[in-house]
């Protein structure tokens, strides 16, 4: 099975190589070197058909693995040469000779050990240790051109570069496992034949791909590659550590080897738990391994996150500093915001105020910071301009200004990392840009409170209008009664209409009292079947000693409504409509019953109004026909009867009088839902 696969595996590989070598000689315009390139093809080529038809421990395999190597050696060196290379590594062709030195003597082993097969295992020993070390010299050199690709060359020659550190990585695995277990290991082997057919359609990927359309490599698949690497060297060093324990313990070894076993893996997952070993070696390979420090895209995604308001989340101001934060890594934040002339602590992230200095930043005024330069307070430029207020948190790192339409929304004091390092051109740009972002936030946040303050503003002052209306309602109508008391005084009946009156108005002038409190809140219950006829001749006596007002009711017929809001929007109709008459004209007011719902009308046989005024003026609030009037009641009115599910109508005609109606459900009509309340 093993011997298939290695058949298979490196004879397709061979066939895919040769292709790629033709088709890189033909090709034209290829941002790399044809013919270098070509010619390393056509021997890797060579190579893996010499594995597949003569076997790995043939002299001419192993000549030609040399050659192999020798060859990408040339095209990597053609690479530096040809303009690929923006930085080429310093002495960077007698780090190619010396390595090239090292091929050639690891090949003249190989040549010694196949002529004179009784050579000491010494001997073989130094040949494998040899390739181990070229492959790894390698990689070295495959990781130095790569950091320093050419920008304009980057996405086309980076594929074929890390398809080369791909193909010495599987080498020094394989030579790794040959030494420490001294043998050839063929399953390896038949793995490196599928591996040299994933690199070579790497490579094509590089030969198709243009500039125009580049190919980025996600960072987090290269760190967990990495991450598997290192788990597989842990196990070759595991496994080699127990092979020797089991040749020198003796009796022992066995315990030996289950202490070395429980020990280092103790170890192991002790340094990986630690957040400075993480952060340690997250900076490197951002530093060796990539061309920019961040990945801006999953940055940009993770601060977006951060910033939402998923249910439960923590307080903006809190999500802000920890956005910011985690963009550098820092363990924690303070969030200044400026009140004032003066900065004052707003929110804190992983830190509490107790653990901050007594009136911390509040010395640092706001006319001082400059709300485009980040201060780097330990060696940064402009540090001096930071008062020692902000310095006298031990963990004050960064200062990160966040303007917002030129204004300063706030500052954000950042606590050092886990492993400290000077902030680069990099860092400068990212924390500008979320820092805007953020800013942006705050402000969003602050006026959604000043939007959320005008309208309990406007809630108050639309509950104003409305009770100051009814105020004058009511007013008016004890100017009615304390004139008519003038004439009718000594009358009994007009007495005792007079006390009603006026208990009923301190009974209203209470209720509005209670409505304009801050503690009032609108009535929300649902409407309830109801009477009609005694709400309204409760009304039409409570006009008596100021009108006469007549009640018209065939029936007793009953309406989905709310008892107070209906009152409250009769009462306006039949005020307005009482100051719409003359005094002895009388004041109307209907039901009817329309199928399923219930008209009440008030009707008047006043001035009337036009149909203008009525379509564009009647409804308007603060537009008023009356003089002194406050234009709130019909509008009022109208809002009241939509609140109850119901609509108010109004029909009239200048010189003839009004008449307003109020169109509610019947109950009958809603009996399956009202029949308890009816």
């Amino acid at each position: 099975m093993l011997a298939t696969l290695i058949l298979w595996g490196h004879a397709l590989a061979a066939l895919l190589f040769g292709a790629l070598g033709l088709w890189a000689l033909r090709s034209d315009g290829l941002a790399m070197p044809r013919m270098p390139l070509s010619a390393a093809l056509g021997v890797t080529a060579l190579w893996a058909l010499a594995v597949a038809g003569i076997g790995e421990a043939d002299l001419v395999t192993q000549l030609a693995a040399a050659t192999r190597n020798l060859a990408w050696f040339g095209f990597m060196v053609a690479l530096t040469r040809s303009g690929a290379i923006e930085r080429p590594p310093a002495a960077i062709g007698t780090v190619f000779g010396v390595v090239a030195m090292v091929i050639v003597m690891a090949m003249s082993l190989d040549v010694l050990t196949s002529a004179s097969p009784g050579l000491p295992r010494a001997v073989l020993d130094a040949a494998l240790l040899l390739k181990l070390l070229a492959a790894v010299a390698a990689l070295l050199l495959v990781q130095g051109l790569h950091s320093a690709l050419a920008p304009r060359q980057r996405h086309a020659v980076r594929p074929v570069i890390l398809a080369l550190g791909a193909l010495w990585l599987v080498d020094v695995n394989l030579f790794s496992v040959a030494w420490l277990v001294e043998g050839w290991p063929l399953q390896l082997v038949a793995v490196r034949g599928l591996a040299l057919v994933c690199i070579a359609a790497a490579i094509a990927a590089g030969l198709q791909h243009r500039a125009a359309r580049p190919v980025e490599m996600s960072r987090t698949v290269i760190y967990q590659t990495l991450a598997l690497i290192g788990v597989g060297v842990y196990v070759a060093l595991l496994a080699a550590a127990t092979s020797a324990l089991a040749a020198i313990g003796g009796a022992n070894a066995r315990l030996l080897q289950t202490a070395f076993v429980f020990g280092s893996t103790a170890a192991i997952l002790a340094l990986i738990s630690s957040s400075w070993l993480r952060a340690w070696i997250k900076v490197k390979l951002a530093k060796h391994f990539f061309r920019h420090r961040y990945d801006y895209r999953a940055e940009w995604m993770r601060f977006t996150e951060t910033l939402g308001d998923p249910a439960g989340a923590a307080p903006l101001d809190e999500r802000i500093i920890k956005a910011l934060a985690d963009l550098t890594d820092s363990p924690a934040g303070v969030l200044l915001l400026p009140q004032g002339a003066a900065m004052v602590v707003g929110a804190g992230w992983n830190v509490a105020r107790a653990d901050l200095p007594a009136a911390y930043g509040e010395s640092w005024q706001t006319d001082r910071i400059d709300p485009a330069h980040i201060v780097e307070l330990d060696t940064g430029e402009g540090a001096d301009t930071a008062p020692p207020s902000i310095r006298a948190w031990d963990q004050a790192w960064v200062v990160v200004p966040l303007p917002h339409q030129q204004r300063l929304a706030g500052v954000i004091v950042l606590a050092r990392p886990p492993v400290p390092r000077a902030l680069d051109w990099e860092d400068f740009d990212l924390l500008r840009a979320a820092g805007r972002q953020v800013a942006s936030h705050i402000a969003e946040e602050r006026a959604q409170e000043a939007l959320a303050e005008a309208a309990r503003f406007d809630e108050f002052n639309r509950r104003f209008a409305f009770i100051l209306h009814d105020i004058k309602n009511l007013v008016s109508q004890l100017t009615l009664v304390a004139r008519n008391a003038e004439r009718h005084a000594d009358n009994p009946e007009f007495r005792a209409d007079m006390v009603a009156t006026l208990q009923d108005s301190a009974g209203r002038m209470n209720d509005l009292l209670a409505r304009l409190s801050q503690h009032h809140r609108a009535r929300t219950d649902p409407p309830v079947a109801m009477p009609l006829a005694p709400l309204l001749r409760r009304i039409a006596r409570s006009r008596e000693a100021t009108h006469q007002v007549e009640v018209v009711s065939k029936g007793d017929p009953l309406a989905i409504a709310d008892p107070a809001r209906l009152e409250t929007l009769l009462g306006h109709l039949v005020q307005n409509a009482i100051d719409a008459s003359a005094p002895d004209a009388r004041v109307t007011l209907a039901i009817a019953e329309l199928g399923d719902a219930v008209a009440i009308d008030v009707i008047d046989r006043g001035c009337g109004m036009s149909p203008a005024f009525v379509r564009e003026k009647l409804f308007r609030p603060f537009v008023s026909s009356k003089p002194g009037g406050f234009g709130i009641g019909a509008f009022e009115a109208r809002k009241l009867a939509e609140e109850m599910g119901g609509r108010l109508d109004v029909s009239s005609a200048e010189g003839r009088g009004s008449r307003f109606r109020v169109t509610l459900r019947a109950a009958r009509a809603d009996a399956t839902v009202f029949g308890n309340a009816a």
